[in-house]
């Protein structure tokens, strides 16, 4: 590998067309990828050729047992590493750099700051001026680009989707936890670089394009608070599970009696719905006791 090499870990599971779609950006960067790793979770429906034909130099990883989002950057961030990369830039299949700047922009801010790792800010694929996913600023929620400034926010990241980690901060912080499959993963590599003292953060001159998630964070109290409720039962599953064990982490235990005041107000209150109230607790309890069974 070069000096200073870059290597690409993106992370599918039967998505053909939107890898395609995400990998042709990829491919298109100004500061051209050194290589790329691809992990499929879904190998019955394999996405190799769409890998072999995107252009650039490529390893393609399948797993026949799907190690979930949180497993599949975890190899391949590690295949990254032992191939001598210097830098490991993260994608995931359903979203895409908003142009072919925004690795060469992430570069330069990281080594202008001296970071260990710098995000793009993530937008909605649709409406790009929009945040594909709300940011908690102390007790206010920010929906659109426009109230983050103009510059850089330190501290703050979303990890995988356009991530950009130099190698040395993973030797500090790992990978994703395989036990967490999808859901909260990136919270607790987050949770890592906040405790590492790493210097990290989201630089505001470029974006990543990824689909809407807002539509999960329900607003309360006039918006002063939200509570994820995803519709599909499987992703509330891992949420919740996920988050009962990273709340009982070193750096996030304070917020757990929060947490509680808040869902209580969101099922009991908002939504009225006692049972999902009482599948919340039993969820947040098991991840607590770290019993990381499947759904």
């Amino acid at each position: 590998m070069p000096e200073g090499a870059v290597v690409a870990v993106v992370v599918t599971r039967h998505r053909r067309d939107l890898l395609a779609d995400s990998l042709k950006v990829l491919a298109a960067q100004t500061r051209p990828v050194d290589h790329l790793v691809v992990v499929d979770n879904g190998p019955d429906q394999p996405a190799k050729d769409v890998v072999e034909n995107c252009g650039l130099p490529s390893t393609y990883l399948p797993s026949h047992h799907n190690l979930g989002g949180a497993g599949g950057f975890a190899l391949g961030m590690l295949h990254a590493l032992a191939m001598g990369a210097d830098w490991v830039w993260l994608a995931d299949d359903d979203g895409r750099p908003a142009d072919e700047n925004v690795l060469a922009v992430l570069l330069e801010e990281a080594e202008r700051r001296n970071l260990a790792e710098v995000s793009p800010v993530v937008t909605s694929i649709d409406a790009p001026e929009t945040l594909a996913f709300p940011l908690r600023r102390g007790l206010t929620w920010k929906r659109s680009t426009a109230e983050l400034g103009t510059d850089f926010l330190p501290g703050i990241a979303s990890l995988m989707n356009g991530a950009l980690f130099r190698a040395s901060t993973l030797d500090v912080t790992g990978v994703p936890d395989l036990r967490l499959f999808v859901r909260g993963d990136e919270v607790e590599m987050h949770r890592r670089l906040v405790r590492s003292g790493l210097p990290f953060g989201t630089s505001l001159r470029t974006a990543y394009l990824h689909p809407n998630g807002s539509d999960e964070f329900k607003p309360m109290l006039g918006g002063r608070f939200h509570a994820q409720d995803p519709e599909n039962e499987v992703k509330r599953y891992y949420t919740y599970r996920n988050r009962g064990f990273l709340l009982s982490q070193p750096g996030m235990r304070k917020i757990g009696a929060l947490e509680l005041v808040r869902f209580g107000l969101y099922f009991m209150a908002v939504k009225r719905d006692p049972k999902a109230f009482a599948q919340w607790l039993r969820l947040v309890r098991q991840g607590r006791k770290e019993r990381f069974f499947r759904y």
